[in-house]
């Protein structure tokens, strides 16, 4: 794929956001939802994380981590939105920026069992975060569908910028990567 066709589908996915960024639509979740994964810097940093690591995958990997991510996420939010509240849910949080920033930083390839485990495990740990954010007034679903959109364009998003970018910038990714983890590090110190 193209990096213009990725270009494209990113735009045909946001439109409908952009269409309801005016007031009058009510308070039905969806803003808040798509919000929520770009407005933290924990969680953008792990979604992009994730779609940066993915592509420096081989084969079946490069949209199974995603793809667990975001489904894993979504159980979690329903998790979330029913009251479930994880042990040390913001450590967890920020030891998914540290572990998948440094998986990109070290561009790992670990077998796929373990790679989707631990995208699991970290898609948990935020969906139980966006659930339970779940703002008042708001439509679960609505909430759900955004930050479902946003979590998959934020991945689709990192997941571009590696396979656009010449084999010769692949360090500018590992540095992104090393970026990333020393946020986690620090997210985790606070």
């Amino acid at each position: 794929m193209t990096f213009k066709r990725i270009f494209w589908a990113l735009a045909l996915l946001l439109t409908p956001a952009l269409a309801l960024a005016h007031p009058g639509h009510g308070d039905n979740g969806l803003m808040a939802g798509l919000g929520h994964p770009i407005g933290g810097l924990d969680h953008l940093l792990a979604m992009l994380a994730v779609g940066l690591w993915a592509a420096q995958q081989q084969g079946a990997a490069r949209w199974a981590l995603p793809c667990t991510f975001v489904g894993t996420m979504l159980i979690g939010g329903l998790l979330g939105f029913e009251g479930l509240n994880l042990p040390a849910l913001e450590s967890g949080i920020a030891a998914s920026v540290l572990a998948l920033g440094l998986a990109v930083a070290l561009a790992v390839r670990p077998p796929l069992s373990l790679a989707l485990a631990a995208t699991a495990l970290f898609a948990l740990f935020h969906g139980v975060a966006h659930g339970l954010e779940l703002p008042d007034m708001s439509s679960p679903w609505a909430y759900a569908i955004g930050f479902v959109a946003a979590t998959a364009a934020l991945h689709a998003a990192g997941y571009a910028v590696v396979r656009a970018l010449p084999q010769a910038a692949a360090p500018l990714v590992r540095v992104a990567g090393a970026a990333s983890a020393a946020t986690g590090v620090w997210l985790l110190a606070g």
